[in-house]
């Protein structure tokens, strides 16, 4: 399994997350188009917050199934947090913030969040 790492754009929030890049969405809800995400959803289990996870701000909207979690110094999102339809713990990672990875070489598969 590959492991991942990633960050907030300041730096002050790092992840590593294992698991293998098989495509991502993009959501038009109004989050996350405003935010321009790209989401791999991975179990929470594979998502481990290296640094600043006590630093990380949360923000819920809607619903408020899903946590918003981002870095409050420089405002990036690095991944959300909520449950699958089967009740496992998810981590929605946004694929914008992990290091090294060809997103133009990443299927993307587009969800009407604004019909939800």
């Amino acid at each position: 399994m590959t492991t991942h790492s990633g960050s907030c754009h300041c730096g002050q929030v790092a992840f590593e997350v294992e698991g293998e890049i098989t495509g991502g969405v993009s959501c038009n809800c109004s989050m996350c188009q405003r935010k321009g995400s790209l989401l791999w959803f991975v179990p929470r289990t594979a998502l481990r917050v290296a640094s600043g996870e006590d630093a990380l701000a949360t923000y819920t909207f809607n619903k408020h199934v899903v946590r918003h979690r981002f870095c409050p110094t420089c405002g990036i999102h690095p991944f959300g947090e909520g449950v699958g339809p089967d009740g496992t713990a998810m981590a929605a990672i946004n694929l914008r913030c992990i290091e090294g990875i060809d997103l133009e070489a990443v299927p993307v598969t587009h969800y009407d969040g604004r019909a939800r």
